[in-house]
């Protein structure tokens, strides 16, 4: 499987990045929580290379506590300058952290302009991620106001912007820039799964097979206690026909329907009926 989903806006969007780098003075690189790996675009190391980097995990309070922090002890590494924190950008959860981490990461810069005599200013920051990653409500969580336009649908902020946050900060926001293609199937699978690209671009069943089968290998009693099951099937069809039967989820004659399942297994994750769920591990890297 080769998923496409490169709007020509992003492809814009990565022209302009490029452009405004030299306006930054640090990154802020958003990423999914649940999904830290497969929520950042490969294209995005390039694109940056050796600036200042915050990678935020966002939407963390979806996420399972204790694999979040494996993440940030992986991305933490002594003396990088790359750093990460754990955030919600619905609740506000730990986005106060942000300021106080870019001026240690920026102090040493902005002491030699100030010996230099150059006039303070705001750090200036650009913001990317990947659609649907929590960008704009992020932003508006900062700014605190409704600047951003904000949705659940991928792609939804299609032009740049600065945005003032007090005095100390100045935010670019980028549309979000999603890769031309995954080469790697678990990946798309993955974002799939939270919702970061369109339903429409892969089929519901096969989301559902490959999210059932994870939630088999990494949270079976969730699984069973959810969906009522005393054994999980090793057949994935009979797994389908354990939850589909459970939850009457049948076509007329009494037989499965297999895309009203897929679509109440896909809703029951994204929505933490499942509890809080993370898709992949730094020890599986």
């Amino acid at each position: 499987m080769t998923i496409q989903w490169f709007p020509g806006h992003m492809a814009k969007a990565r022209r302009q990045v490029t452009e405004k780098l030299k306006l930054i003075d640090i990154v802020y690189e958003l990423v999914d929580a649940r999904i830290p790996v497969s929520s950042r675009n490969p294209m995005i190391d390039e694109i940056i290379s050796n600036k200042p980097r915050i990678i935020l995990l966002n939407k963390a309070d979806m996420a399972d506590a204790k694999v979040t922090r494996e993440w940030l002890d992986y991305f933490n590494l002594p003396g990088s300058s790359t750093k990460a924190i754990a955030i919600d950008s619905q609740t506000g959860k730990g986005i106060q952290q942000i300021a106080t981490l870019s001026k240690e990461l920026l102090k040493e810069k902005f002491d030699k302009m100030q010996s230099r005599g150059i006039r303070p200013r705001a750090i200036r920051a650009l913001i990317v991620g990947i659609p649907n990653v929590g960008k704009s409500t992020l932003i508006n969580r900062l700014a605190k106001k409704n600047i951003a336009q904000t949705g659940d649908r991928p792609g939804v902020t299609k032009a740049q912007q600065w945005v003032k946050v007090g005095k100390e900060l100045e935010l670019l926001d980028t549309p979000g820039i999603l890769w031309p293609k995954f080469e790697d199937q678990e990946v798309g699978y993955r974002l799939a799964t939270t919702g970061a690209i369109k339903d429409t671009i892969i089929n519901l069943q096969d989301i559902a097979v490959f999210a059932l089968r994870f939630l088999t290998d990494a949270y079976p009693e969730r699984l069973k206690d959810r969906y009522g099951l005393e054994e999980i099937p090793e057949d994935i069809v009979e797994l389908f026909d354990a939850i589909g039967s459970k939850r009457g989820c049948k076509m007329s004659g009494g037989h499965i329907d297999y895309d009203k399942t897929a679509e109440l297994v896909i809703r029951e994750i994204r929505s933490e009926k499942l509890g809080k769920i993370s898709l992949e591990r730094p020890e599986k890297l």
